[in-house]
């Protein structure tokens, strides 16, 4: 919220169509991409009940418009019938589950597909 309130010192000075929203208090972080990610993830917009996107680097919202209970069903079936996943592909490097779009370089020739 520092941050915000930083840039909402800025803001004042920018057109309506450069203000920077960094962070709301209605926003509650849920999803990260990652164990020590801290760049970019989802959270719960408390006012109105769906996720959103958060990025450190100001990138666009994306088009998030599922609620928290949709999202992890959607997670569950996808952990469930891996073959019929439409997000994002399930796997595992050395046992813990990483998902196929955020495989690191690294991380490609040891990344198994999680069969159901």
């Amino acid at each position: 919220m520092d941050s915000q309130a930083h840039q909402n010192t800025l803001n004042a000075l920018r057109p309506e169509h450069d203000r920077i929203t960094v962070w709301k208090p209605t926003w509650i972080p849920v999803v990260s991409h990652g164990a020590v990610d801290r760049t970019s993830g989802l959270y719960l917009d408390g006012a109105t009940g769906y996720l959103g996107r958060w990025s450190r680097y100001n990138e666009g919202p994306g088009d998030e418009l599922d609620t928290l209970f949709t999202y992890l069903e959607d997670v569950a079936d996808m952990l469930e019938a891996p073959d019929l996943a439409t997000r994002d592909k399930p796997g595992l490097v050395g046992g813990a589950l990483v998902w196929g779009s955020r495989l690191e370089p690294a991380q490609e020739e040891r990344w198994q597909p999680l069969t159901g």
